[in-house]
């Protein structure tokens, strides 16, 4: 590890990677050869769940298909959404009415987050902005060593945490732009193409890195609380070695649940870095928790139901096999994700069903989680279409979809592993949750 303070220090050298990959559900198909994991074609479900449209609006450009970690924020009734071609507008969240636009000449690649007058986003030119919420005037610019596919966080101490893809992590002040710490940690040969992004929590700044390995920073100054491996690279090439912790941390009181690529899933406790419990799943896209449930999507694109006390499985989703599913948001007793066809489903907390589905756009994938506020979801697709859901009961009908297959065919798999947790320290079991 390499500690760097003050603006004035130097900055990291060349980023030393043979490859980047993709990050999408699964690691993707050389060559002309047939993909050997085709997307799952939808069946037909029974609709028990009504998803209704309240406005649909093509706010951006959209991605122009790269694999970018740009989300909607709410904050004060306003959606803020931005284009890697260099727009950022400002949504009103009831309406999809546009309040202001901005177009630049820069290539955003992370965020925004927001946090009073203040928005701030990064780029693949490792620059990181501020601009004013009100009209998007640009307030100032810095450079950082790496393309940013994170989302900067904005504390309450007017800092910004920001993690870039050489995994560097950097403290900056939030009204200046002005360097005040960073960390740099050396990058494995081979890595997925993104970031997680920084966790805020009241025992440090927690992020996770290439390489399997959870840091807890103290944001004052950039200093390691503690450091764990989730899991430690292993396997006789460097594509079986990467177990990269893309997905974002989630906490939930003093425990953070994680997970990472080609391996673990685990819980920790933020206070002391003590692993809890430790299964084997590997995922990047995300996971979501509350007290109850811990849910995940895998790298295979199937979505888990977990006991968060010790990890075991409850239920499994392989519906959506390789549909390069979003991360799982919780909407009240159901579980929303996106996939690569502008599909919008939602399934049951208690046991994995389909029982809504809607789509937001035939033109681009969904590849941010949901946003959810109340009962209503934000999505946000590849193509530039930001659209507000509501969720509802509705009559039971079949929702049907050309070369479907039986109604029941959303059910979720129960034949999951379900015994208690390895203790921590030990080796994870063979079996996944």
């Amino acid at each position: 590890m390499v500690t760097q303070s003050k603006a004035g220090a130097a900055r990291l050298g060349v980023l030393l990677l043979a490859g980047l990959l993709s990050g999408c559900g699964m690691i993707p198909w050389i060559g002309a050869d047939k993909d050997p994991t085709p997307p799952t074609k939808l069946t037909e479900i029974v609709q028990t769940v009504g998803l209704t449209t309240l406005w649909s609006a093509r706010v951006t450009r959209g991605t122009a298909e790269r694999r970018l970690y740009l989300v909607p924020v709410l904050a004060a009734d306003r959606l803020y959404v931005a284009d890697p071609r260099g727009r950022l507008a400002a949504v009103a969240a009831d309406s999809g009415r546009v309040l202001w636009e901005r177009d630049t000449d820069l290539h955003f690649s992370g965020g925004p987050d927001v946090k009073g007058e203040r928005l701030v986003i990064g780029t693949s030119r490792g620059e990181l902005i501020a601009f004013s919420v009100s009209d998007g005037k640009e307030l100032w610019r810095t450079q950082l060593g790496s393309e940013v596919l994170s989302v900067p966080r904005l504390t309450d101490t007017a800092q910004v945490i920001v993690h870039t893809l050489d995994d560097s992590v950097y403290g900056i002040d939030a009204n200046t732009g002005a360097q005040q710490w960073r960390v740099t940690y050396p990058a494995p040969v081979l890595t997925l193409r993104g970031s997680s992004s920084p966790v805020l929590t009241p025992a440090g700044v927690l992020v996770g890195l290439s390489g399997g390995k959870l840091v807890n920073l103290d944001p004052a100054d950039g200093t390691p609380l503690w450091e764990i491996v989730i899991t430690r690279p292993s396997g006789r090439s460097e594509l079986s070695r990467i177990a990269d912790i893309d997905a974002d941390p989630v906490v939930i009181g003093t425990i953070a649940f994680v997970g990472s690529y080609n391996g673990d899933l685990a819980a920790v406790d933020i206070t002391t870095g003590t692993v809890i419990w430790r299964r084997e799943l590997s995922a990047h896209a995300g996971l979501v928790a509350d007290a109850s449930d811990l849910f995940i999507t895998d790298s295979s694109d199937q979505i888990w139901g977990a006991d968060p006390n010790d990890g075991a499985g409850r239920w499994r989703q392989e519906s959506l096999r390789y549909r390069q599913v979003t991360a799982p948001a919780l909407v009240g007793n159901l579980i929303a994700v996106g996939d690569l066809d502008g599909y919008v489903h939602l399934l049951t907390r208690s046991d994995g069903r389909l029982v809504g589905r809607t789509r937001i756009t035939g033109k681009g994938a969904i590849t941010a989680r949901p946003l959810v506020v109340g009962n209503r979801l934000y999505v946000f697709a590849d193509d530039g279409t930001l659209a507000a859901l509501s969720i509802g009961g509705a009559p039971a009908a079949t929702l049907g979809l050309r070369g479907s297959a039986p109604a029941d065919a959303g059910t979720a798999s129960r034949d999951v592993d379900t015994a208690p947790a390895d203790s921590p320290g030990s080796a994870p079991p063979e079996s996944s949750p």
